[in-house]
């Protein structure tokens, strides 16, 4: 079954896993021993995670003699970021007018407000 590429990334980068490795990536490029060192996880199960990365199109393996670098291929996190920006901005513009309609209320008394006032003042007698 295709996956569009952003599913493929969400997927990729919904494991708290694969996250840590993209964030030792972003500092430079690894070997998979490297990448598998502060995980309680075998060389096998490191080298699964980095197969799902490297299908979103998250990393990029490449070979140097008998070192096998990881590197980090950021472009799909900016799609992702893109991606998300416009529901950023959609909740900037909802937040923005309920301030404005907040900021409303409080200038100018309620209409509650109003016939409270008027009805504790016909109370005491009072008639404006």
């Amino acid at each position: 079954m295709a996956t569009d590429p952003l599913s493929a990334t969400f997927a990729a980068i919904a494991d708290p896993t694969r996250r840590a490795i993209l964030a030792r990536l972003a500092a430079g490029q690894a070997s998979v021993t490297e990448l598998a060192e502060p995980f309680a996880m075998s060389l096998p199960a490191v080298s699964k995670h980095l197969k799902v990365l490297e299908h979103a199109g998250l990393i990029s393996r490449g070979r140097d003699a008998q070192w096998r670098p990881c590197r980090l291929e950021a472009e799909r996190l900016r799609e992702v970021a893109d991606w998300v920006e416009r529901y950023r901005r959609f909740w900037e513009q909802s937040f923005d007018r309920l301030d404005g309609y907040l900021r409303q209320l409080q200038e100018k008394p309620s209409a509650h407000a109003r016939q409270t006032k008027h009805a504790k003042e016909k109370r005491r007698g009072h008639n404006p």
